[in-house]
């Protein structure tokens, strides 16, 4: 009935929903800009109002008087074939996606690694197109933060900025949590601890690094990129100039992963022979052979935090701060 209604009237109205909720126009306008100032019985009502009508909000009216999109900008700073190899990704972007959502904004995702993407992203990423952006795995000097902000285009990262520029950010604690880690082999009784890093053009490669050698100081060190890939060639080299090692701290779970191959070539036994820990405690730390002992990282709650902060900049409320640090902790399993 409501479809043959629909079909002879044309679109429902705000002011349809409002009458079928009966409640007034603004009450209706509140819960569709996701707003908290409305009572759980009155937003109960004009949801179920919306759904029995069908009624679609006009984002391009209300573009003309909000002079916002309702678009908000995920950029990826890696390669297709990165972003979906690795569970970090689909964790954190699920967790954006689902707040975005909530809050009647949608999600634009855009991976930006070759010129050709880079050349995309550059012209997309204006006022006129999304609202602001989230950014996620920059490396280095990257320039387009910076060009985002000249723009205009609100932005936060996640992930510390790697040099000293300013930048609103949300981040774990990759030092602390990579110092616990190590920390931990050394109460096992591990003497001979080496370290695979990650990117040393990020700052959570860095950070890690440097948790790493708060405990070590100068202990072997073989240079990874995070990929199964990189994690299996730095063991390869660790075992042929540093054969003593007897753990090993990986700056990332699939690191971990493609050592722990390396490792079960070479005849090493995880434990027994060569202590190992990731980082991330990804899904696939708890399904390796022995299960991989990880330092967590709050994900989920990154990804709200990366949201709260950048809905504040829109908001212009300053009180939502510059930056926010998430603890870590470590998960014990069988590799450790």
């Amino acid at each position: 009935m409501t479809t043959e209604r629909n079909r002879a009237s044309g679109r429902p109205t705000l002011e349809e929903v409002a009458l079928r909720a009966g409640v007034g126009r603004g009450t209706v306008s509140r819960v569709v800009n996701g707003s908290a100032q409305v009572s759980p019985r009155a937003k109960q009502a004009v949801e179920d109002a919306i759904a029995e009508l069908g009624y679609v909000p006009n984002r391009a009216a209300r573009a003309l008087v909000t002079q916002r999109t309702d678009s908000i900008a995920l950029v990826i700073f890696e390669s297709g074939e990165r972003f979906f190899a690795e569970p970090f990704f689909g964790r954190i972007v699920q967790t954006i996606s689902s707040v975005l959502v909530a809050r009647n904004l949608q999600m634009v995702l855009m991976i930006g690694q070759s010129p050709e993407e880079r050349r995309t992203l550059e012209g997309y990423l204006t006022r006129q197109h999304v609202d602001g952006a989230l950014l996620l795995s920059v490396h280095g000097d990257d320039p387009l933060p910076s060009l985002l902000e000249e723009r205009g285009v609100a932005t936060v990262r996640v992930g510390r900025p790697t040099y000293a520029e300013r930048g609103t950010f949300v981040d774990a604690d990759n030092r602390g949590g990579a110092r616990e880690a190590v920390a931990y082999l050394q109460r096992q009784g591990r003497r001979r601890i080496a370290a695979i890093t990650g990117p040393l053009d990020m700052a959570a490669g860095i950070a890690r690094l440097d948790g790493y050698r708060d405990v070590v100081g100068d202990g072997p060190v073989a240079f990874g990129d995070f990929s199964e890939e990189s994690g299996a060639a730095a063991m390869q080299r660790l075992l042929e100039f540093h054969p003593e090692v007897d753990a090993v701290f990986a700056a990332s779970d699939m690191m971990a992963v493609g050592a722990l191959r390396v490792l079960r070539q070479h005849g090493r036994r995880v434990p027994h022979d060569v202590a190992l820990i990731g980082f991330d405690d990804s899904v696939i730390a708890r399904h390796t052979d022995p299960p991989l002992t990880s330092v967590d990282q709050p994900i989920a709650e990154m990804g709200r935090e990366v949201v709260r902060l950048l809905l504040a900049k829109l908001d212009g409320d300053e009180t939502g701060g510059d930056e926010v640090i998430l603890s870590t902790r470590l998960v014990v399993r069988g590799s450790a």
